[in-house]
């Protein structure tokens, strides 16, 4: 008999078996597999019942009823009277058609006198009515200066207006004016309370009104 001969090249890999059966447990058992996907997400569950109503608090005391905060808004009131009182006397302010007047005796231009009003919470003085166009008088005079008022002019029917839009329904103009039609749209008061149009760009006394 001859030689055996040599082993052959290895064939392909083939596929692999069906998984076997799972043995018994024990202490050699393998890593658990990885996270399988996410579920979509269930229906939401019946609503619970209604919980019983909390105790009722202890009632407070009507603002009508506590005489302490009575006192105090009075005192409150009282002594803010006094104060607008001084302020009066000293010239420092001006009362006026349920308005108050005020200036530090600044010269700005309007747009600045507009803003350093509203930046103390008031607005730029607008008259109404003589009473108040007295009121704002006093600063001009006490200051020898000419004031912004807080009203422009259209170009088109030399039409006023107050900054909020609304239309001007006081005047108190100097003789022949006004006479720029439109092209001076800021309005001044005079030393003598009358007013004139004016350039917005020129430095007058900043009267504000609260």
């Amino acid at each position: 008999m001859g030689l055996p001969g040599r082993d052959g090249k290895d064939g392909t890999k083939g596929d692999p078996g069906p998984p076997g059966p799972q043995g018994p447990l024990g202490e050699n058992q393998g890593q658990p597999g990885r996270d399988g996907l996410q579920g979509s997400i269930g229906e939401p569950g019946q609503k619970g019942e209604k919980g019983q109503k909390g105790d009722r608090g202890f009632p407070g005391i009507s603002g009508s009823l506590d005489h302490d905060l009575h006192i105090q808004i009075f005192d409150l009131t009282n002594h803010m009277s006094n104060i607008v009182g001084a302020l009066r006397l000293e010239g420092k302010i001006q009362t006026a058609g349920g308005k108050m007047f005020a200036s530090s005796g600044k010269e700005l231009d309007f747009e600045a006198s507009v803003a350093a009003c509203k930046e103390v919470g008031g607005r730029i003085a607008t008259p109404v009515n003589e009473a108040e166009n007295n009121a704002v008088l006093t600063f001009v005079k006490l200051y020898n200066t000419y004031a912004y008022l807080g009203i422009t002019m259209r170009e088109i029917g030399n039409k006023l207006h107050y900054l909020d839009g609304t239309s001007v329904n006081y005047t108190n103009w100097e003789k022949n004016e006004p006479s720029s039609n439109g092209k001076e749209p800021c309005i001044e008061m005079y030393t003598d309370g009358q007013w004139n149009d004016k350039n917005c760009n020129q430095y007058r006394l900043t009267v504000c009104e609260f």
